[in-house]
């Protein structure tokens, strides 16, 4: 994304905001996805981005600024890591986890996600299980790292 096309995002956002040529900073994270980027609530909090609602407000330059530090960052974990973490839930070494215990993992573990989130990833990344209601979780990480449906 060029800073014009972020523009036209931070414009749609304000567009819903109030035209006022702000942004409610608690919609940061939800921003930066918009534009390319996929950081934890964490990660938009550090770099802007606010818990609630009103606390603060960011200018198109305040947010480009958010935009260009969260680009830069690094540690959002590699497909090495990610294969390493299902692997401890891979009780027989085959590749498989269970689509319960995946969406137990998603819901309960670090930022934890809501069941309409976790619908919506696996909708997204076209998850398909094995008779056993099993997924291959490399096939769901490579399809979460590429962005979804090719």
């Amino acid at each position: 994304f060029n800073s014009a096309e972020v523009q036209d995002v931070f414009d749609l956002f304000d567009f819903w905001d109030g035209r006022d040529g702000l942004i409610d900073a608690v919609k940061v994270g939800d921003l930066l996805r918009c534009v390319g980027l996929n950081p934890t609530q964490e990660l938009a909090r550090r770099h802007g981005g606010t818990k609630k609602a009103g606390e603060k407000q960011l200018t198109y330059a305040e947010f480009l600024a958010c935009f260009e530090s969260v680009k830069k960052e690094t540690d959002t974990g590699t497909f090495k890591d990610f294969m390493e973490a299902f692997k401890s839930h891979d009780r027989e070494g085959l590749g498989y986890v269970s689509v319960a215990e995946l969406r137990q993992i998603l819901t309960t573990s670090g930022e934890r996600l809501s069941d309409r989130e976790v619908n919506e990833i696996f909708q997204f990344t076209e998850l398909r299980e094995n008779i056993d209601g099993n997924v291959k979780y490399e096939d769901f990480i490579n399809g979460v790292l590429s962005g979804g449906k090719s």
